[in-house]
């Protein structure tokens, strides 16, 4: 009790730093339109922005689901978890090329394919940086309004953005 009552007394006077977040932490989510490159069958599909993740990826199971064509790499890639473990799927030993669309956004990508648990597509840091696409964490949009490519880009599929609340125990 006499320790507690010197720190409150050597406190007084001393500038006091307080950090607090202002929200919970917040997943950036959107939806985008998958078309295959052989049969041009499309499909709507819900992703993830992340900004830790080092390529573009999709789910195995989804792309079995859906019927991708998936293309054999000719040197399979070691994918490593978030918290450095190794994927539950092993190595990544195929990819697939489809279009994607998003808002008047349209273009050709190769995503690395790989077990992603309830995730189905994900666009990493290299996506991210190669459009810069402004993200209004307000109102939960996200716009291409910085893309170099925008002016290529053909208004093919509406599309919305949404946001969740990462669970306390999951952050």
């Amino acid at each position: 009790m006499k320790e507690l009552k010197e720190m409150k007394e050597k406190a007084k006077g001393e500038e006091r730093v307080v950090r607090h977040t202002m929200r919970p932490l917040r997943e950036v989510w959107m939806k985008i339109g998958l078309e295959k490159i052989d049969t041009h069958e499309g499909v709507t599909v819900k992703v993830l922005l992340d900004s830790g993740a080092t390529g573009m990826f999709i789910d195995r199971k989804f792309a079995d689901k859906h019927g991708f064509r998936m293309d054999k790499l000719e040197k399979p890639l070691i994918v490593t978890n978030v918290d450095g473990s190794n994927n539950s799927g092993g190595r990544i030993t195929h990819e697939v090329e489809c279009n994607v669309y998003y808002r008047g956004h349209q273009e050709r990508m190769k995503f690395d394919v790989c077990n992603l648990g309830r995730t189905d597509v994900i666009l990493g840091m290299p996506w991210l940086a190669a459009h810069n696409p402004e993200i209004d964490w307000e109102k939960g949009e996200v716009k291409m309004t910085r893309c170099p490519l925008s002016q290529l880009c053909q208004d093919q599929w509406q599309c919305s953005v949404w946001f969740t609340t990462t669970p306390k125990g999951q952050r």
